[in-house]
């Protein structure tokens, strides 16, 4: 199990949980449910990884955002269908 980077004590566990985006056009925040994340045995610090981030942001920015309702699952959000292949401002 990894060390939390936040306290450096506390082991983390794998959770599903809930976070809030902006949308990349900053038009609003959408509430994303079920979404994978780490959370802390000791401080109880709650976070998501940097691929789980950037896995979040790329599909924001790839997909019709207006199709996108206040609250959806992480998995759902994963599986809309795209504009875009890629994100290819993402250097």
């Amino acid at each position: 199990m990894e060390m939390c980077p936040w306290c450096e004590k506390g082991k983390l566990a794998s959770v599903k949980g809930t976070v809030y985006w902006e949308l990349p056009d900053g038009s609003r925040a959408v509430e994303i449910t079920e979404t994978p994340s780490s959370q802390c045995e000791s401080c109880d610090a709650f976070f998501q990884s940097d691929e789980i981030v950037k896995e979040i942001e790329d599909q924001l920015f790839l997909i019709d955002s207006k199709k996108l309702e206040k609250q959806t699952k992480y998995s759902e959000l994963m599986n809309m269908k795209r504009l875009l292949k890629r994100n290819y401002f993402d250097f």
